[in-house]
């Protein structure tokens, strides 16, 4: 299993349809790294990478300067059964850059799993057989929300993310309306992206009560964790952290008592891979804490990486897996299943995709 050859490239993909978040302006497209790892035995193994400077201060130029074929010479003729230590290898590569470093590990976990013949989640250790996944609905007018809900709807999603961040008000005008309008059975959670104070977030459970909202992704600034710490218990539980957690320090940092949140929101374009991930899920695991997967918008690729490692984490509740539905063109297919909502592996070795 010794890689012979590496070939990278980067593809702006168009998106489906513009949306806006909180902390960035309305976009069209997405760019990502792809990574194609070869070894003497044939097999390929794939990655992506799709950095967000916003969060991680990763930008574009950065993950390229990594994902190049000169800059990756230092893994031609490395054995893919050393896995671990070539983790260890590419962590010093790239210390900040994580996104150029998820696509190479995602690869190598690839070629791995394709080696020994099995899909990526068994090579893992299986916990969990299919989860559904939530799709998002960025900042728009109530009547662009409903109608993007029954779109969504009528795809057979059960499960809404809402992005929040304008107002409190104009926030939970958008979600009464849109909990009116929605079956009971749809399962509705929130994503601020750090727009909140933390008096905002208790006029937020308090207000939003009759709602039956899941719970609140990343309402405060990112560097922000006392104000999560000192909000009650019985709203601390229903906290996601998303870009407060970008490695396993963080993690820790979380969980430090009084634990800053219930549940962790595990990105592999934020901690840079799957192996990264799993620690980050293991640590979760022991501390007793829910684990969300998410992603930004990336290839079918590292989407269906991110959900094997999910599917491979007994702290796994949560999936929020739709960045690939976003775009209007992808380079590979297969790599997952999704119907009515719920997503699960294939049968495939490896990750499972096929370049188109």
């Amino acid at each position: 299993m010794i890689i012979k050859s590496i070939v990278t490239r980067f593809e702006q993909f168009k998106l489906t349809r513009p949306y806006a978040i909180s902390f960035r302006d309305m976009t069209d497209y997405a760019v990502n790294g792809i990574i194609a790892i070869e070894t003497n035995n044939g097999l390929i193994g794939h990655g992506a990478a799709s950095p967000e400077h916003f969060v991680t201060g990763e930008t574009i130029d950065d993950c390229k300067k990594i994902l190049n074929e000169t800059a990756l010479d230092w893994l031609i003729g490395k054995d893919v059964r050393h896995l671990p230590s070539l983790i260890r290898e590419l962590e010093g590569y790239a210390p900040r850059q994580p996104a150029a470093r998820a696509a190479v590990d995602i690869a190598l976990h690839d070629l791995l799993a394709q080696h020994l013949e099995l899909p990526l989640v068994d090579m893992l250790g299986r916990a969990h057989e299919a989860l559904p996944t939530s799709i998002t609905i960025g900042i728009k007018s109530v009547e662009d929300t409903l109608a993007e809900a029954d779109e969504y709807l009528g795809r057979g999603f059960t499960v809404l993310k809402v992005k929040l961040g304008e107002s409190l008000n104009s926030d939970l005008e958008r979600l009464h309306k849109l909990r009116e309008r929605v079956p009971k059975n749809t399962t509705i959670r929130v994503d601020p992206n750090q727009g909140y104070s933390g008096q905002e977030i208790i006029e937020f459970f308090d207000a939003a009560k009759k709602l039956d909202i899941e719970f609140l992704e990343q309402p405060t600034p990112a560097k922000d964790i006392e104000t999560l710490r000192n909000l009650p218990a019985d709203i601390r539980r229903f906290i996601a952290a998303d870009e407060t957690l970008l490695c396993e320090k963080d993690a820790l940092e979380l969980i430090a008592p009084p634990k800053a949140c219930g549940i962790f929101n595990i990105k592999l374009m934020k901690c840079g891979g799957i192996a990264t991930g799993a620690r980050i899920a293991s640590i979760a695991n022991t501390a007793g804490v829910e684990l969300m997967w998410g992603c930004m918008d990336e290839s079918v690729i590292s989407i269906s990486a991110a959900l094997h490692v999910a599917l491979a984490s007994p702290a796994t509740r949560y999936l929020d897996l739709d960045g690939s539905l976003d775009l209007a063109t992808d380079v590979v297919t297969g790599g997952f299943e999704l119907k009515g909502g719920i997503m699960r592996t294939t049968n495939n070795s490896g990750l499972g995709v096929i370049p188109v």
